[in-house]
């Protein structure tokens, strides 16, 4: 059984800060990709930002300069500091794993419960 948990979201005026956190437990083969994900009210899933085991980052160009992403190998935890924020940062934020399973590695995706972070203007 593999779970994440997320913590750390909340409310924040314009302009403040929030460190999301997210911590994976469970049986799984690998932990080489994590990241954050973001969903507003009306619109799709999107990417935030992802970092591999190595600390290779991806960002989305919305929250480029804005959002730092980090990882704790051995606690397998991501976290996404956020700076900056503005009001459309509002939204559920997911913390996400892609495993890698069997001889062809495909990709199995396991997902938070999600936390609400609602930036004010």
């Amino acid at each position: 059984q593999v779970q994440l948990v997320e913590s750390g979201g909340g409310e924040v005026q314009a302009g403040g800060s929030l460190r999301l956190s997210c911590a994976v437990s469970g049986n799984i083969f690998s932990t080489n990709l994590m990241g954050w994900y973001r969903q507003a009210p009306g619109n799709q899933r999107e990417l935030v930002a992802t970092i591999a085991s190595g600390g290779s980052t991806n960002y989305a160009d919305s929250v480029k300069g804005r959002f730092t992403i980090s990882r704790d190998n051995a606690k397998n935890t991501v976290y996404l500091q956020m700076n900056s924020l503005k009001p459309e940062d509002t939204a559920v934020y997911y913390c996400n794993l892609e495993d890698r399973v069997g001889p062809f590695r495909n990709k199995v995706n396991y997902w938070g419960k999600g936390t609400l972070v609602t930036v004010s203007s």
